[in-house]
């Protein structure tokens, strides 16, 4: 009986049954520039708004803006990174890649939150790096986003092995496996505020060369592109991609510094539910639904009680 028992339970809660895990936020839809500037879509939560403190309410919005300030062009692909901030707080990173010269854009890395991305270096058509560090009260977990598919995807790659304050003041990659860092680690650097390292891994590992108290007279050479420059225009309140043609610059992209509002979600009331009348009981005449019984003390039969329309006699 035990055993049958057992097979039973195996059959209706399998060994090991687990539930799937849910699934990762679907990737926001295609931007396709169209000359109008582009905006990014703003995603901000409940507790986004609560854990980073924000003044945010329905009736009193914040304005999201988007910030980019890396930009590589590989041919016909073009890469961009920065991050989504208030004015008070930094909410997510972002990158955004074209396989088209600046028509179509899609974002090919999860936005990683709280985080800023900064620098970007390509050795080559196919490896590149993008700096970054986690933004709280002070910087902190400062990270590289690493490619060997042009931009296609990305690997976060961590500086440090451990939580660590600090950000990255420069790199620079020599080839495609060689490279150093500048991490500023401000206050909380033993024995110096500046970290300098070494990665002979193309950016998946790393070791500390030196910590001096002043920034080490090291060049990290990087000649900026001169035939494309990402630019931020005023007039437009807009990020503008552009590439030089001739003595004039052309607008080959450009997305929305404004890019919406964090603000959180109306919680909509439903309506209270119509009362219902009770129903009669089974059998009842609906022409004497209102009258009355009247039990007596003392047994007998319940008389009704009297009408007081009827006269008496």
């Amino acid at each position: 009986m035990m055993r049958q028992l057992v097979a039973v339970l195996l059959l209706v809660f399998p060994a090991g049954a687990q539930t799937d895990p849910p699934a990762p936020p679907a990737a926001p839809a295609a931007l396709v520039f169209e000359g109008k500037p582009l905006k990014v879509p703003v995603s901000c939560t409940e507790e986004d708004i609560q854990s980073l403190g924000m003044s945010c309410s329905a009736d009193s919005p914040c304005p999201v803006y988007l910030e980019l300030s890396g930009l590589e062009v590989l041919g016909a692909r073009m890469n961009l990174a920065g991050n989504l901030h208030t004015d008070s707080a930094t909410l997510s990173s972002i990158v955004l890649t074209s396989d088209d010269s600046g028509r179509t854009w899609t974002e090919s890395h999860p936005r990683i939150r709280q985080a800023a991305l900064d620098q970007m270096q390509f050795a080559d058509l196919a490896t590149g790096w993008i700096s970054g560090q986690v933004i709280a009260s002070l910087p902190r977990d400062p990270f590289f986003l690493v490619t060997n598919d042009g931009g296609k995807t990305w690997r976060q790659r961590a500086v440090f092995s451990d939580p660590h304050l600090g950000s990255i003041e420069k790199f620079h990659f020599t080839s495609a496996n060689e490279g150093r860092v500048l991490v500023d680690r401000a206050q909380s650097g033993e024995g110096g505020r500046y970290a300098l390292l070494e990665s002979k891994t193309g950016g998946d590992s790393w070791s500390i060369q030196q910590i001096t108290t002043a920034p080490p007279p090291v060049k990290f050479d990087r000649v900026p592109s001169a035939a494309w420059r990402l630019h931020a225009n005023g007039a437009t309140k807009a990020h503008q991609v552009e590439r030089r043609e001739g003595g004039k610059w052309t607008t080959v992209a450009s997305f929305q510094v404004q890019a919406g509002m964090c603000a959180p979600a109306e919680i909509e009331l439903a309506p209270p539910p119509e009362p219902s009348a009770a129903p009669a009981a089974a059998g009842a005449d609906p022409a004497h639904a209102d009258a009355v019984e009247v039990f007596q003390i003392g047994g007998g039969k319940p008389a009704k009680k009297p009408d007081p329309k009827k006269k008496k006699r």
